[in-house]
């Protein structure tokens, strides 16, 4: 009964908010103000309110949540503890296969024209940071 006493009077606050908006000549601002403030009275109507209300009163509510709690808490658990170790779902049985992409798609194809030559190697790591950049630029004629 206090829950939907409250819900009318913000609604009835909203909708006087409306009034004095569209008194302004703000008339799309206060429609907007006019719909958010029939909101809580249409979930006092629909019993949306009443059932929030039991739902927030009743112990066997609060176990369930718990319950749900607890299944979240094991089954993230188990996944990191499965990322750490580095394996996929083993125990599955299933034919899974961790490599579906070809061992040799993740090369980058700079330099197909080039079969037989062999790449440089490579004097230091501060000279040759932007060479691979300078290759693609080069490729396209930049």
């Amino acid at each position: 009964m206090l829950a939907e006493t409250i819900c009318s009077a913000v609604s009835a606050a909203g909708l006087a908010v409306a009034a004095i908006t569209a008194y302004r000549r703000r008339f799309l601002a206060a429609v907007r103000i006019a719909a958010y403030a029939l909101v809580p009275v249409g979930l006092v109507m629909t019993g949306a309110v009443r059932w929030a209300f039991d739902t927030a009163f009743s112990p066997t509510a609060w176990a369930g949540f718990g319950v749900l709690g607890a299944a979240w808490l094991l089954f993230t658990t188990t996944r990191a503890v499965e990322r750490r170790r580095g394996g996929g779902r083993k125990e599955t049985g299933g034919g899974e296969r961790r490599d579906a992409v070809a061992p040799a798609a993740s090369a980058p194809s700079l330099g197909q024209g080039q079969r037989g030559a062999t790449p440089k190697p490579k004097a230091t790591a501060g000279a040759d940071d932007f060479s691979d950049i300078e290759a693609i630029l080069k490729k396209h004629g930049i």
